[in-house]
């Protein structure tokens, strides 16, 4: 005799009837929901990996095809075996096992299909950053280059004030108010010879000014076409080939721009400055107006020493500047650039692995439905959760079994023939004061 349920475990039964009916009609379209994702992420899968073929013939085009096709069906089995074996596991320690198994094969499928299914989504956008960012560092070597030049070109103002100086101490000479002996002697000679030097000097400085300006304008109409390349719309990687000739153009004028710069030029001519004086023959014509004449000279050489240092110092400060560093564009596929730039395309990289992963939702949302089954079964005995419609069937099932003569009857024991019939009389069979009646068995109402 089987015991009544309650009233607890009866609305628990109900219950978990209620969800293993749910259960039944999602599962008739699980597959079907699985097998989309698992195409939706073969299709991605295949644009990454044309990417990465630099071959376009009919082995690239089939090699894609079979990598996207082996992605879809592992993506596929993989999911249908977790979301059936994993929430019928009851241990602790096989639902682990299958845990550490789905962890694994999750970053299997990130390996060889999300970070692809991330190229297809952003590549593009990824390469255009790569040239974006390239443009800068090839805009930031332009200015830096230009600011070392003009900054050299600036040298010519210390150049002309020192050429100055020594074209007003010779007018001085020659009217006698430097040493005391007007004329054009000795002491002029050496104040003139040093004012052309610097004057030839500053005539050089001049000259590299327009090639200076024209160097940057040009570089500027250069960095103006690559920004164009890398926003405008496209192919992006003939968009990358056109930016690979401007930038050899444009790295060409950065170093064109190097060496413009006057500085060296300069540093070196004020070494010389001091250390190349031609020293005429003192033509006093008496001794004192000599003596006057070497005083006067010994006074403008130790002028050109300082005049010398001062530009010198000048020219070093201006070839300390930090100069740019050699720029040279790398083209980088799709694939590469989602990897390099994968920080800036997070949405896109969450969506790439979503699409592969997002079936261990559903792992889930299974295991915690057949929790919520076994809790509400409990320990209820299999005939007392029976439903009036089981009950029905198994009954009906019951009668075609005999009726097929599947279940075996005891023989009846043959009763002994008699000599003379005799009239039959009915028999009544007293029923056992000890037997009580069996008790019909309890139905629990409900449907599944």
């Amino acid at each position: 005799m089987t015991t009544r349920p309650t009233q607890a475990e009866a609305r628990g039964l109900q219950s978990a009837r209620e969800i293993e009916g749910h259960l039944s009609a999602l599962e008739s379209f699980t597959p079907m929901a699985l097998g989309v994702l698992s195409v939706a992420s073969g299709i991605y899968t295949y644009l990454g990996v044309s990417s990465l073929l630099s071959d376009g013939g009919a082995m690239s085009f089939f090699a894609a095809i079979a990598y996207s096709l082996a992605v879809s069906v592992a993506i596929f089995v993989f999911w249908s075996y977790l979301i059936r074996l994993l929430p019928a596991m009851r241990t602790a320690s096989a639902r682990l096992g299958l845990f550490l198994s789905m962890a694994l094969g999750s970053l299997a499928i990130i390996a060889m299909s999300s970070w692809l299914n991330a190229a297809a989504l952003a590549g593009s956008a990824a390469v255009e950053q790569h040239l974006a960012l390239t443009v800068q560092d090839y805009q930031n070597g332009l200015e830096q280059a230009n600011r070392v030049a003009v900054a050299a070109q600036g040298l010519g103002l210390d150049v002309a004030r020192a050429r100055q100086s020594f074209q007003d101490l010779s007018a001085q000479e020659a009217t006698g108010d430097l040493s005391g002996t007007a004329g054009r002697g000795a002491v002029f000679r050496v104040l003139t010879q040093k004012a052309d030097e610097l004057a030839v000097l500053e005539t050089q400085i001049e000259g590299q000014g327009p090639l200076v300006a024209a160097a940057f304008s040009e570089g500027n109409d250069i960095l103006s076409r690559m920004r164009t390349l890398t926003a405008s719309s496209g192919d992006v990687e003939q968009r990358s080939v056109e930016f690979a000739e401007e930038s050899v153009r444009l790295a060409g004028l950065i170093a064109q721009l190097r060496q413009l710069s006057v500085a060296p030029l300069v540093a070196r001519a004020a070494q010389d400055l001091s250390a190349s004086v031609v020293l005429p023959e003192l033509d006093g014509s008496t001794a004192v107006i000599r003596s006057g004449q070497q005083s006067t000279i010994d006074s403008v050489l130790t002028l050109l020493g300082r005049r010398a240092e001062t530009l010198e110092q000048a020219a070093n400060d201006v070839i300390a500047m930090p100069t740019p560093d050699d720029i040279t564009y790398t083209p980088i596929s799709t694939a590469d650039a989602v990897l390099r730039y994968a920080g800036d395309f997070i949405p896109s990289w969450a969506g790439a692995i979503a699409i592969d992963l997002l079936p261990a939702v559903l792992v889930l949302i299974m295991m915690v439905s057949q929790s919520a089954i076994r809790a509400d079964r409990g320990t209820t005995a299999p005939e007392e959760t029976m439903t009036l419609g089981e009950i029905r069937a198994a009954l009906a099932a019951l009668r075609e079994m005999d009726m097929h003569g599947e279940i075996s009857r005891a023989p009846a024991v043959p009763e002994p023939v008699a000599a003379e019939p005799a009239a039959a009389e009915p028999v009544v069979v007293q029923p056992d004061p000890q037997e009580r009646p069996a008790e019909p068995p309890h139905i629990v109402g409900g449907r599944r």
